[in-house]
């Protein structure tokens, strides 16, 4: 049996009626989503993105007027364009650089685990506060994976943040207790890295 060849208004119009019955159904969906609160959010895996994505919400809420709390763990002591730009909406972020590097650029597990409950008190006041629609902690799950930060504390603030406060966790490593705890996790997954072909870390892309 030979198919029959549409003609382009043939095409158009079968599109126009699939997308309608497409945007049917997905309206019918929406209809019954009707809750709104503040999110866990994590962002998690071995793959590149993690914290940009999280900076992307941010820089969503400052568009929407929102204040945003940054609590920056373990990479705070980099010079990143993130906090650059963010330096000119002072009025709507605040900022706090609590990490010195890495461990193996620190060597001083002492003064890591210092400088990591030092940002923990800090994101606690922030979370808790209510005063933020908004608190990006970067990097808390490599503080969480070296036991830096008592992880049942973590959980317990969490669990007590007010209702409209939305919280992103970034870091490879999530514990899974956070996993479970969270709304919404999305795990990047690693399939081709310019380090390995002996790219060095370049501004705009990772820094």
């Amino acid at each position: 049996m030979t198919k029959k060849i549409l003609t382009e208004a043939e095409k158009t119009e079968r599109h126009n009626m699939k997308m309608a019955k497409k945007k049917a159904v997905r309206d019918k969906m929406l209809a019954t989503k009707t809750i709104e609160h503040g999110l866990i959010i994590v962002h998690t895996g071995k793959g590149k993105g993690k914290s940009t994505a999280a900076f992307g919400m941010v820089f969503r809420a400052i568009g929407h007027k929102q204040k945003v709390a940054v609590v920056q763990f373990i990479k705070g002591a980099w010079d990143t364009g993130e906090r650059d730009v963010l330096a000119a909406f002072s009025n709507y972020v605040d900022v706090f650089v609590e990490g010195e590097g890495f461990t193996w650029e620190t060597q001083d597990r002492d003064r890591d685990i210092a400088a990591a409950q030092k940002g923990w008190q800090r994101a606690k006041d922030c979370i808790l506060s209510g005063d933020y629609k908004m608190v990006l902690l970067d990097e808390l799950n490599i503080a969480l994976r070296y036991d830096y930060i008592d992880l049942q504390d973590v959980l317990t603030v969490l669990k007590a943040k007010p209702e409209h406060v939305h919280v992103i966790i970034t870091g490879r490593n999530a514990k899974e207790e956070l996993v479970e705890m969270a709304d919404l996790v999305t795990e990047m997954t690693q399939i081709k890295h310019p380090f390995r072909a002996g790219v060095k870390a370049q501004a705009c892309i990772e820094f």
